[in-house]
């Protein structure tokens, strides 16, 4: 049996280095930033995972297909669905990671 070969270093801008989001996820299908959250949306999983800078919260997206996201004041997250506009609130919270 040959010993593993060391771990390389996380590089800045690495993907490891920008996942901030629980690794079970694996990618979202879309990320990104706006006023001071950070949002992962994973439709196949249905989970959006927010950071506010404090706390990343895991949501449950259920049936809903999110298109876009927008916040507003650093805290009102709101997403696009094929029934319009949504509010963060509107979704289930789960368990914080």
């Amino acid at each position: 049996m040959k010993p593993m070969k060391p771990l390389e270093p996380i590089r800045k801008g690495s993907e490891e280095a920008n996942t901030w989001w629980p690794p079970e996820l694996g990618q979202p299908s879309v990320s990104g930033s706006s006023d001071g959250l950070r949002y992962a949306y994973f439709s196949a999983k249905h989970r959006l995972a927010v950071d506010d800078g404090r706390k990343i919260r895991l949501y449950d997206t259920g049936s809903k297909d999110i298109s876009g996201f927008s916040a507003s004041n650093g805290r009102d997250l709101t997403f696009q669905t094929a029934d319009g506009a949504k509010k963060l609130s509107s979704l289930k919270l789960l368990e914080e990671p």
